[in-house]
């Protein structure tokens, strides 16, 4: 059992760490420092410095320690379901902000911004998902939805259904996506032929596809970019 004193140390340090952070934001903090700051937003009387670098040191970055599984954040000792609230919930509220500050942008003009959300949404997904980025008829985003999931193949993903989420969104043109797990962003076989089908189906109601993006990792493979689209 702790001392008061030891208590008291820790609830300086947990108090310190708060006010440098509203003082500063993160500039000078340590990796560990961001990692306990989080951490003691599940339990905020805990001491959580030993856990902050100790999943770091498991993971080996902050960025790894945000895009870890809870299941297996939460095997570090010391780590327990409220603390990964709080990593989870900084990652969630780090991919709504990139949502949100690309929708209602041009995506001509901000496809860097674009492609910087949907690589922290879709590279560390273990499954393939295939979202679709539905545009007005001044190219800006009106929405982003994943339509289907899994392995994708020409008879899993339905083109029906994304004239449907298209007319239901009134968009103009599409921008088509999907994540390959294995960290290759060249396109399938496969991929050529759903891009072809959903190239066929857009063409039938008038609806122009400016792109399809692979996102593989820190890669990306743009079919506009090598001429396919």
């Amino acid at each position: 059992m702790r001392s008061a004193s030891q208590r008291q140390n820790s609830e300086g340090h947990r108090k310190r760490l708060r006010q440098k952070f509203l003082k500063s934001g993160l500039e000078g903090f340590h990796d560990y420092e961001i990692v306990e700051l989080l951490l003691t937003l599940g339990t905020p009387r805990r001491d959580c410095k030993a856990s902050a670098k100790e999943v770091l040191k498991k993971f080996g970055s902050l960025r790894s320690v945000l895009e870890a599984p809870a299941e297996e954040l939460s095997t570090v000792y010391g780590i327990g379901s409220n603390n990964v609230i709080g990593l989870k919930l900084a990652q969630a509220i780090a991919l709504r902000y990139l949502r949100d500050k690309v929708v209602g942008q041009d995506f001509l003009r901000s496809s860097e911004e674009v492609i910087d959300y949907l690589r922290l949404n879709l590279r560390d997904r273990n499954r393939e998902v295939f979202l679709v980025v539905f545009l007005n008829g001044r190219n800006q985003i009106m929405a982003m939805e994943e339509l289907f999931a899994g392995t994708l193949t020409t008879s899993a993903v339905y083109p029906r259904e994304v004239i449907e989420r298209t007319l239901k969104n009134k968009a103009a043109a599409l921008v088509l996506v999907h994540n390959h797990p294995s960290g290759n962003s060249q396109p399938s076989t496969e991929d050529l032929k759903i891009t072809k089908r959903l190239k066929d189906a857009a063409d039938s109601i008038d609806v122009t596809i400016h792109d399809h993006i692979i996102i593989a990792g820190d890669n990306f493979y743009s079919f506009a970019d090598h001429g396919i689209l």
